[in-house]
């Protein structure tokens, strides 16, 4: 059990821990996460760190909760997981190069996003399986997210909601000046995306996978991470692609 540190999680994990027996995460065959959704990426997160991943069914003890299961005192648990739908989710894999060269590397569940640093408006050069699509794209910067990330800040930006087996991606950008015209593209998720910062010195790019930030960024590559799925597991009539289009119609 992966617990929040909130007290709405640490209660129900109370809860939970006098009604079942709990194993370490290394003999567990499932995991089980309370908290709101940016937990459930923090603990997917982690197994993905690890190398250990296991599927996992989330309970919504935060806010939102758009990735978890709602949470029924009294109702027996393991009923419930062994019950549930899985759901498989490819991650976005980032390779980002820093002004000094050096090469960091991460995933992401919902998007990456490419944010200027300063009051200067990025400039960006956006590429698409080695083809210059767009020489410069002028604005606060730009996103890529997955069918499962695109209900969140992708959404925001007024980017296209992707169902979850669309395997598709959504390249969105964020306030974009120029091309003026510009609001996006829909790409198939075998694509490699790139991105190069024109004027680094003068305007700053940061990049962000999820929760982690790279700062001065030269060039950033995405490409989905086919070796490194997750699964989510959803009580029935509860599935994350449901709630995906849900969202269209939502008022």
């Amino acid at each position: 059990m992966a617990i929040s540190d909130t007290p709405k999680a640490q209660e129900t994990a109370g809860d939970l821990r006098d009604l079942h027996d709990w194993v370490p995460i290394e003999e567990a065959d499932a995991v089980v996460a309370l908290g709101g959704d940016g937990f459930m990426l923090a603990t997917l997160h982690g197994m993905l760190d690890r190398g250990h991943v296991l599927p996992c069914y989330g309970i919504n003890r935060g806010t939102v909760g758009f990735l978890m299961n709602r949470y029924r005192a009294g109702v027996k648990l393991l009923d419930k997981v062994n019950r549930s739908r899985s759901i498989g989710i490819s991650p976005l894999r980032m390779q980002a190069t820093t002004q000094t060269g050096e090469v960091h590397v991460a995933c992401a569940i919902n998007e990456v996003s490419l944010l200027r640093e300063t009051r200067q408006t990025a400039k960006l050069e956006v590429s698409v399986d080695e083809r210059v699509r767009i020489k410069e794209l002028v604005g606060d910067g730009v996103l890529v997210a997955t069918p499962a990330g695109s209900t969140a800040y992708n959404l925001s930006a007024n980017g296209p909601i992707l169902p979850l087996d669309s395997q598709l991606l959504a390249l969105t950008p964020i306030s974009a000046f120029r091309p003026r015209r510009w609001r996006g593209a829909i790409l198939p998720d075998k694509s490699t995306i790139r991105f190069r910062v024109n004027e680094p010195d003068k305007r700053p790019v940061a990049a962000v996978a999820d929760q982690k930030e790279i700062r001065d960024i030269a060039e950033v590559s995405l490409e989905i991470a086919t070796d490194s799925e997750l699964t989510l597991l959803f009580d029935p009539g509860h599935s994350l692609d449901e709630r995906i289009v849900a969202e269209q119609f939502a008022t």
